[in-house]
């Protein structure tokens, strides 16, 4: 795990009051190397010294810090990544059926267009776009 992320979310956490806890260390961890957003309990899986209540309460610190995005679907469990700025910019594809959740990447042209019309409708609006997300909604190969 780069050093840097450890930085990065520890000032993240300190703009925040917070302290980076080896609880909080952990859960990055994990976060960083996983290859899609996780469920609570699939990060409890990951590391068996874990208490429940203490993720959760974690995840909330970690998520008002701005040091992990929380996805919402249409199960029961939201899933956690690493926040954009803490890990690469993608995508998610999300299962309506099973509520699963799988990173995507686009190819630069494709993002220089979401930026256009990310640009577009922000001066339609008035609204001042930072960055984007995409969400693509729809069934997974396993449930089709």
């Amino acid at each position: 795990m780069a050093s840097d992320l450890h930085v990065a979310v520890a000032t993240a956490l300190r703009r925040d009051r917070q302290r980076y806890t080896r609880g909080r260390r952990t859960i990055i961890e994990i976060l960083g190397v996983a290859e899609r957003p996780l469920t609570l309990p699939e990060i409890l899986e990951r590391d068996g010294g874990l208490a429940q209540s203490s993720v959760y309460r974690n995840l909330s610190v970690l998520e008002r810090a701005g040091a992990v995005h929380r996805v919402v679907t249409s199960d029961e469990h939201a899933r956690y990544e690493l926040a954009e700025g803490f890990a690469e910019h993608h995508h998610h594809l999300i299962c309506v059926a099973c509520g699963s959740v799988e990173d995507f990447l686009t190819p630069p042209r494709i993002e220089q267009m979401l930026d256009r019309a990310m640009t577009e409708i922000g001066r339609e609006t008035g609204f001042d776009p930072s960055h984007h997300r995409l969400d693509m909604v729809g069934i997974c190969g396993d449930c089709a």
